[in-house]
């Protein structure tokens, strides 16, 4: 077979596999132009002519675009391989992905000695922020555990539920343990916002130091423990928790620090509503009432025969109407989330 007629059914064949390129296509159409003539058996030309420049010229596309139609072939493949490790990254940008450096150990805090113990100091959270025009109130309620402390006020909670009230909730790790499926119920309602309330329910502190005749964390491992194990446990329900109120809501200075630097949020108060579930109905009901605005209400859930459901109840009553807008302890809403 002559060269050219060699050439020419090669790159005809190429040509049917790389249609895409412009000058493969037109060098195509030369090729599809040219065929046997029926009787004398050489090739004519039909309509146009096919110059040898061209002729080279669509040969040396073709080639290029069979190396072209590899690479390509070759970056799709690797593009593939590469979507597969590389994600959430945008055209043009890069990703560096950092760790946070651990917080440090206990043994970073020993020796120190507190200058301050008590409910109000710097680095707790007694307020919220406001809303011009209205009274924002922050309703929190601790589960405190224990013995006589486990209890469930149901009654407060469909309460709650009825004025559709939000509220935060903090569950301590032995009222936890007893009512796995109330805790699952509140963590899956978006009324409450549930945070922790401790491990032991014990004051936090470094040097033991009580409150109410309740022994506090006894150094700064059990600080740590006191934060640390409840939250580990709100994990294994979803909850991922970074605000704590400890048993007592006592605190000295170098535990407020061990919890900040945990990336822990302490939440005080400024109103105590129903002093540890021991005052009757109209007390709390005035207690709450009479917050002032951007005020941290703290009262009970785990004492079911309480004045506080009641209380909370008949507030809530008289409160309707608009003039109060009821926030989570971090100053949102179920309508801000």
């Amino acid at each position: 077979m002559p060269l050219k007629a060699f050439m020419t059914l090669r790159l005809s064949l190429l040509c049917a596999k790389l249609p895409g390129h412009p000058r493969v296509a037109r060098f195509h159409q030369g090729l599809l132009l040219l065929r046997p003539h029926a009787r004398h058996g050489n090739i004519r030309r039909v309509d146009h002519h096919l110059t040898r420049a061209q002729f080279l010229t669509g040969a040396l596309a073709v080639a290029g675009s069979a190396l072209l139609a590899g690479c390509t072939q070759q970056r799709e493949e690797h593009s593939s391989t590469t979507s597969e490790t590389t994600t959430g990254t945008q055209p043009g940008s890069s990703t560096t992905t950092t760790t946070a450096p651990p917080p440090p150990p206990a043994e970073h805090y020993e020796g120190r000695v507190p200058r301050e113990f008590g409910l109000h100091m710097d680095g707790i959270t007694d307020t919220v922020p406001t809303t011009p025009g209205t009274t924002t109130v922050a309703l929190t309620f601790d589960a405190c555990g224990g013995p006589t402390g486990s209890g469930v006020d149901q009654g407060l909670v469909d309460t709650l539920r009825e004025f559709s009230v939000p509220a935060t909730l903090f569950l301590n790790s032995r009222w936890i343990d007893v009512h796995p499926h109330e805790t699952q119920s509140l963590i899956d309602d978006p009324l409450f916002l549930i945070h922790s309330h401790g491990t032991l329910h014990a004051p936090l502190s470094v040097t033991g130091q009580s409150a109410y005749g309740i022994a506090g964390t006894a150094d700064p491992a059990a600080a740590i423990a006191e934060i640390e194990d409840n939250r580990e446990l709100l994990r294994t329900y979803g909850v991922e928790s970074d605000w704590f109120r400890s048993g007592t809501a006592h605190y000295d200075d170098v535990a407020l620090e061990i919890a900040r630097d945990r990336g822990v949020k302490i939440a005080g108060f400024t109103v105590n509503a129903d002093y540890g579930a021991t005052s009757p109905a109209n007390q709390v009901a005035a207690a709450i009432m009479d917050a002032p605005d951007g005020a941290i209400v703290l009262a009970h859930m785990n004492q079911p025969s309480s004045g506080t459901a009641a209380g909370v109840r008949a507030a809530l009553e008289q409160m309707r109407g608009g003039t109060h807008r009821f926030v989570f302890v971090d100053g949102t809403a179920p309508d801000d989330l």
